[in-house]
């Protein structure tokens, strides 16, 4: 049964000033999702297939590589950097880790997806690298430790986290680690800047035309006729098993859904890939090897990511109350924020954990350039 509008949007009038119980908010978002399920499924395998193949050329028509770069800092990543380090573990890494055990600390489920980037990535010390969608530097900062003859570039969209890494590089007193501002519909490295591996955690759920991507991407990796010396793009995408689909906010439109909480606030101009669909954008970068984690790993990180923001509430919120006066807001819209970072770990923890982590996961792959390319 499909929950009503009206229903939704007294929901999420609750849910921002903290007036409904956890339990209560789990089991409308398990509700939400099985609704979701409903909705991207067309009945049959051919059906599924079809929309995906239409759904895969829509991307390919889009002019930009992403839509809305700008609404990404808005709503992840120039929000209070003190906030959002209060809820993360001590790399500041902002997307999935790795819990082989289910047993794992925060801090060591970190460091053991960090080095399953490594292996995966087949990084060596010398290389030249570039973590592209930097994020707070967990990556970037743990690859300039950790190979100290490697020259390793961040790039990112957001100007205060370029301020966090290059202050916590200097602390640390790490000078082989340089970080760019810059969007990545625009921007492009000189012709003398070309890298041997690039990594990308969690960005390509930012865009929607890969092939324009890849293109450019692929022009960015060094070029060899050794095998031996050949290079890679290494990315980890969150991913549906088998269905893409876009996170929409249409509330401005005329008959536009005024009830899309996720899009609205944290995922605008957003893509929810489905695990196979980069393999649809081959044309510049041919894929070497690909895996697929269970969801449920990204929910143990997620209510994690819940604890610690509970842990640090009183300062959290207090924080998000100077960051809203700031910039010229009520301070009301802290309190807002809190919550809603609140039910947005909560609601990401259910989704990841949906049928026991097989429904929605996390996506690894290895490219590779093409001869052509």
């Amino acid at each position: 049964m499909l929950i009503p509008d009206w229903a939704l949007q007294v929901g999420y009038d609750g849910l921002e000033r903290g007036l409904i119980p956890d339990y209560v908010v789990r089991l409308g978002i398990r509700a939400m999702l099985r609704q979701r399920l409903c909705e991207i499924d067309h009945g049959s395998l051919e059906a599924n297939h079809a929309a995906k193949m239409a759904w895969i050329e829509g991307v390919k028509q889009k002019t930009y590589i992403a839509d809305v770069p700008d609404k990404a800092n808005e709503q992840h990543y120039e929000v209070s950097t003190n906030f959002i380090l209060s809820t993360l573990g001590p790399c500041a890494k902002y997307s999935a880790c790795l819990f082989p055990s289910g047993n794992e600390t925060l801090e060591e489920a970190e460091v053991l997806m960090l080095e399953s980037y490594c292996e995966k990535a087949q990084l060596q010390d010398g290389q030249d690298v570039l973590d592209l969608g930097c994020g707070w530097g967990s990556l970037s900062l743990y690859l300039a430790k950790k190979y100290p003859n490697s020259r390793i570039t961040g790039l990112s969209n957001s100007s205060t986290q370029k301020a966090h890494i290059d202050a916590t590089a200097k602390m640390h007193e790490l000078t082989n680690l340089k970080i760019i501002t810059a969007d990545i519909n625009v921007h492009d490295f000189p012709v003398t800047t070309r890298f041997d591996r690039i990594l990308s955690i969690e960005m390509f759920e930012h865009m929607k035309n890969y092939q324009v991507l890849f293109k450019k991407v692929s022009t960015w990796l060094k070029s060899s006729i050794n095998t031996d010396l050949e290079s890679f793009l290494f990315i980890h995408v969150f991913c549906h098993r088998t269905t893409p689909y876009h996170f929409e906010d249409t509330e401005g439109r005329e008959g536009g859904d005024k009830t899309n909480w996720m899009a609205k606030y944290f995922f605008s101009g957003g893509t929810m890939p489905s695990h196979d669909l980069l393999l649809y954008f081959q044309d510049d970068l041919s894929l070497v090897r690909s895996w697929y984690l269970p969801g449920t790993h990204y929910s143990k990180t997620l209510e994690a990511w819940l604890k610690l923001q509970d842990q640090n509430g009183q300062s959290g919120l207090e924080e998000l109350r100077l960051d809203a006066k700031s910039k010229g807001q009520d301070p009301i819209e802290g309190l807002k924020a809190f919550h809603r970072f609140r039910v947005f770990y909560m609601a990401s923890s259910e989704l990841f954990n949906f049928n026991k982590g097989q429904e929605w996961g996390v996506g690894h792959y290895l490219f590779k350039k093409t001869s052509e390319s």
